[in-house]
């Protein structure tokens, strides 16, 4: 009977690969180019970007992190995680802004910016978190506040990272717009038109990842829809146009993304009234309902990528780093 049993129930997990692989081969990556919808970019095509050339830190594996640091002697240490298919340059402005207000590290996220090792790819899920960690024990002094900012996709890292292994190494987190997942109510079908997922691929990898194999991961499962003004502008070779399922999984809060917000420090989320991908008065219901530390600040006129530079943005952030 026992064999039996088990012979059932080798079938079944077959059966379950069979499907999985079934799944992963029905759906494969296609251009985006000039596709319709996605994020507004007037302005931020990269043509008047003034910031700091990036150098290397190494992380755990010996790989050196690109990272441009806005150095200062007082206050916290801020660490800002750019949007996806992003690069550090996004926050090019608000780093200006805050110079005077606290020591500022921009990293390009791995598998992101001018020379990744493998662009849109990372070696396993979980790695996003390890490097900022890393990066946050190898620069903070003794006794320094630490605060990540993420905007986007960005911003969803920050809330997996709290949630995370690492979390007790920040002290309060600045939440642009944030990705908090994609069933959530904050967030517009395809984040507007700027993200493709590729389904069927994210399903049966998520099959094949629950019986524990991973040799597939590295496969794509979403595109970005840049629109062309950025791939033919002059940052354009820096766009990450796709990521894999690893480097996606890393990129956002878990499945229980509500249990990841619930472990987050004191916060202030921003977003703008008109956002493309998200909804804007959408965040504090669902938030709140799981901590009482945040503060929540809607903008007026302001899109998903301008509200990095509005001014009501960086004074928010100024009057937290104060606060803390």
């Amino acid at each position: 009977m026992i064999f039996a049993i088990l012979k059932g129930l080798s079938i079944a997990v077959v059966a379950s690969g069979a499907i999985a692989v079934g799944l992963i081969l029905s759906q494969r990556p296609g251009a985006l180019r000039d596709a319709t919808g996605g994020l507004d970019f007037t302005g931020r095509d990269g043509a008047t970007v003034s910031a700091p050339d990036p150098t290397g830190i190494a992380m755990r594996d010996g790989v050196l992190l690109p990272v441009r640091d806005y150095p200062n002697d007082n206050g916290p240490l801020l660490i800002m995680v750019h949007g996806s298919g992003w690069n550090g340059l996004q926050f090019s402005g608000l780093a200006s802004d805050l110079q005077s207000d606290a020591h500022m590290l921009v990293p390009d996220l791995r598998g992101h910016g001018a020379q990744p090792e493998r662009r849109g790819d990372v070696d396993y899920i979980g790695q996003l978190e390890d490097d900022l960690a890393d990066l946050i024990t190898s620069t903070r002094k003794p006794g320094q506040r630490v605060v990540l900012l993420g905007h986007s996709s960005g911003g969803g890292l920050v809330v997996r990272f709290a949630g995370g292994a690492h979390g007790a190494l920040i002290d309060g987190a600045v939440l642009l717009a944030p990705f908090l997942k994609y069933n959530a109510p904050t967030t517009r079908p395809n984040s507007g038109g700027w993200a493709r997922p590729l389904t069927r691929r994210i399903i049966g990898l998520s099959m094949l990842n629950a019986v524990g194999i991973r040799a597939l991961n590295h496969l794509s499962v979403i595109e970005f829809n840049f629109p062309a003004a950025v791939l033919d502008g002059p940052l354009g070779h820096l766009a990450t146009q796709s990521y894999s399922y690893r480097l996606n999984a890393s990129y956002a809060p878990r499945s229980d993304y509500l249990k990841d917000i619930s472990a987050l420090p004191p916060f202030a989320l921003i977003v703008g009234a008109e956002d493309e991908a998200f909804i804007a008065e959408a965040y504090a219901p669902v938030m709140q309902a799981q901590s009482d530390k945040g503060s929540y600040l809607i903008v007026p006129d302001q899109g998903h990528l301008s509200i990095v530079d509005a001014p009501q943005t960086a004074a928010a952030i100024r009057d937290m780093l104060n606060g803390l």
